[in-house]
């Protein structure tokens, strides 16, 4: 073995041999620091992977992390990681969102120009990773299980988000603090009814000391159009502000609608403004009465927003139906005397209708019913259309009442009296609901004042709408979302071993399932606010879609790839480290492949070495592959701050690792070690940024950790 005499400290003399794929030293001259003087020791080490026992375990690899762009143009870092290393690890290019474009299609060509640099540098390439929550292009995936938009007919509007006139005590949408001091005025701004009033007794420090809000239920978001219009008075002539809160007394922004200003006369406010980020996220406005000491009075306040779609024309929506045709009587029922079949033909002469028979005259009309049911419970005002075709074996009119629920009963009239006679004839009556009716879900038909059958057919309810014609939404299912996730795994995971599979042989499958909080069970998204590169494909996929990916990896790849589940923090909650090593033995009882287990280990110098060596323990005992796939340590303090003593605890702990992983896991079961960041984070990075992290330091100098690493790999 030729060591060299000189160490790797000058970037500029590095990328002279930029070019060098082996594993021979750099040799070059450097002026040596006095503070590097105590550090001599480390010229005598050689490059890092010829310390790997080649005997014990030739399929050993000693990774790097890297950034494929930096790797492929071939300089310095490029020349450390193939003197130091045989396999490459890239940080952010082999991930969905990098390769997955905004329209769906992959953009592979970093991943192959990744594969032939490598190939030729005899190094093996890691893939990094197929399955993952984070660094997604969730924009696209989103898109494919968005709802389906059907365009208004109408035109644009400017729907209702709130408003208030103040003429019940319902203060469910605003409020204010003590020093606006709410009360009611009478007449408001018509001349007629009331206003609110409110008081700001004396002028105020800080005009925001005293506050009237205006609440919303649905949080602004950028791009929006709102519309803010209400009556206004003072006592005394006014100016207040308004601001932006995300609920009272939470403040966002200084601005929202501008200023107000009130006279002592009713004057209408109007103000539209487009929210921007300062402004979006909000829902509530706050409006600063405190630099005048007044009474404020405000009338008819209303917020709208715009509606591109539109609100359109009116329309009949149907609220329940039966033609009788089928078996299902979900939205049908009779009592005992009501004795319910089929008779053919129905109303048009072909097919079936209801037959109901009441066999006798009742003491009460009401002892013999039939109902028919709807889901939602009808609101005083909205209007009500119900349609049939009926016919008796004899005449006979009936009456209708309204019910909650069958048999619980509300009104005596609903659609009022019903005439059939012995041929078929169309029942038309549209009714508007009243304090009576309201609350109900069921139309009775009383039946028992005449014995006979009655023929019932064609039932519809339809309830009116006025913006009917406005956009539709209509919302994908849970089972139709799976199965287009499902597909988009499918298909960017065959796309990435076309490209990758000839001489990519390993991956993290899936990284990090396991939840923190909860570390038996998987990550979810539900209820989070989700960064912009933030997809949990488990929330659409269920449990099982890591038994997808591990699946769909091992049909797209070869036979014989090592396949690994990823985690990180596994030595820091055991629990975790128990819950991902079983989330492991279900994935295999559910026909998946997983022949390894990664554990990232982004540690400091003050983590717990008894759990250490317990994670090792537990790892060993699946009998899997174990890798340390991302193992960085820093010392607790940014690297300007860093001295020699956080050094010494840096090396120690790394040789700590590496010698346990040795002493731990068996040889067969040593799938190798992965440095996550060769070198010192730069300040900008993004990734623990200014931490003295690595084994050189940011200008390419040995540091006391390599030699460290250097002694635990012999």
């Amino acid at each position: 073995m030729i060591r060299s005499k000189k160490l790797w400290i000058s970037a500029v003399a590095l990328s002279m041999l930029a070019s060098c794929a082996d594993d021979s030293k750099l040799l070059f001259e450097v002026n040596k620091p006095a503070n590097l003087a105590q550090l001599e020791y480390l010229q005598e080490y050689d490059a890092l992977k010829s310390y790997v026992d080649g005997s014990t375990n030739p399929d050993f690899k000693l990774g790097a992390g890297i950034s494929v762009s930096d790797f492929t143009k071939k300089g310095v870092d490029y020349s450390m990681i193939v003197s130091n290393f045989n396999e490459v690890v890239a940080g952010w290019e082999m991930k969905h969102g990098a390769v997955v474009q905004d329209d769906g299609k992959l953009n592979l060509a970093n991943v192959a120009n990744l594969i032939s640099t490598a190939k030729a540098a005899n190094m093996a390439v890691y893939g990094h990773t197929l399955c993952w929550h984070s660094n997604q292009n969730a924009e696209y995936l989103n898109s494919t299980i968005a709802p389906t938009v059907n365009p208004g007919t109408g035109g644009p509007t400017w729907d209702v988000v709130t408003s208030a006139n103040f003429e019940t005590s319902d203060e469910s949408n605003f409020t204010s603090n003590a020093e606006a001091e709410r009360s009611f005025s009478s007449p408001g701004a018509n001349g007629t009814g009331r206003a609110l009033k409110v008081t700001n007794a004396a002028v105020r420090a800080n005009d925001w000391n005293s506050q009237f809000f205006i609440t919303f239920s649905q949080p602004t978001v950028v791009g929006e159009k709102y519309m803010l219009s209400m009556d206004v008075r003072a006592d005394a002539a006014a100016t207040f502000s308004t601001q932006a809160h995300v609920v009272p007394y939470q403040y966002k922004h200084w601005d929202f609608f501008g200023q107000v200003n009130a006279t002592t006369g009713w004057t209408t406010f109007v103000k539209e403004i487009t929210i921007s980020a300062e402004t979006s996220g909000v829902k509530a406005i706050a409006f600063n009465l405190g630099t005048t000491a007044t009474s404020y009075y405000f009338d008819n306040v209303s917020l709208k927003k715009f509606n591109e779609s539109g609100g359109g024309g009116p329309t009949w929506d149907l609220m329940s139906g039966n033609n009788f045709e089928t078996d299902s009587e979900s939205n049908y029922t009779s009592n005992a005397e009501a004795a319910r079949s089929f008779s053919s033909p129905g109303a048009a002469g072909a097919g079936r209708a209801l037959k109901v028979t009441n066999a006798a005259v009742r003491a009460n009309d009401w002892n013999s019913q039939f109902f028919f049911t709807f889901p939602q419970a009808t609101v005083v005002g909205e209007k009500y259309t119900l349609r049939m075709d009926i016919r008796a074996d004899a005449a006979a009119t009936f009456s209708t009442q309204a019910h909650v629920v069958p048999y619980q009963y509300k009104h005596w009239d609903f659609f009022g009296q019903i005439s059939a006679t012995t041929t078929w004839a169309p029942f038309v009556k549209e009714i508007t609901i009243t304090a009576e009716t309201s609350g109900v879900t069921a139309i009775a038909f009383n039946l028992g004042n005449t014995a006979t059958s009655y023929y019932f057919d064609n039932i519809t309810l339809t309830k009116y709408n006025p913006d009917g014609g406005g956009a539709q939404v209509i919302e994908k299912t849970p089972e139709e979302k799976k199965k287009i996730i499902h597909d988009e795994l499918d298909r960017w995971i065959a796309g990435m071993m076309e490209v990758s599979k000839e001489y990519v042989k390993a991956w993290d499958v899936v990284n990090e399932p396991m939840d923190d909080g909860k570390p038996y069970e998987l990550k979810t998204g539900v209820g989070k606010e989700l960064k912009e590169d933030e997809f949990y494909w488990q929330d659409y996929l269920g449990k099982d879609y890591a038994v997808e990916a591990f699946k769909l990896a091992a049909q797209y790849g070869n036979s014989t790839d090592k396949l690994f589940i990823n985690d990180y923090n596994l030595e820091y909650s055991l629990d975790k480290c128990k819950g991902l090593i079983q989330y492991a033995k279900y994935i295999e009882s559910q026909g998946g492949r997983v022949d390894g287990i990664g554990t990232q280990m982004h540690i400091s110098t003050n983590a717990d070495k008894e759990k250490i060596v317990a994670m090792f323990q537990l790892l060993a005992e699946t009998g899997k592959l174990i890798k340390i796939s991302e193992l960085d340590i820093g010392v607790g303090i940014q690297t300007d701050k860093a001295t020699d003593a956080h050094y010494q605890a840096q090396a120690e702990m790394y040789k700590f690792v590496v010698e346990k992983y040795f002493e731990i896991i068996p040889a067969k079961q040593q799938y190798g070690i992965t440095v996550w960041s060769p070198r010192d984070s730069p300040a900008g990075s993004s990734w623990r940024a200014g931490e003295p992290i690595g084994l050189w330091t940011e200008g390419y100098v040995r540091k006391r950790a390599y030699g460290a690493f250097s002694d635990a790999l012999k």
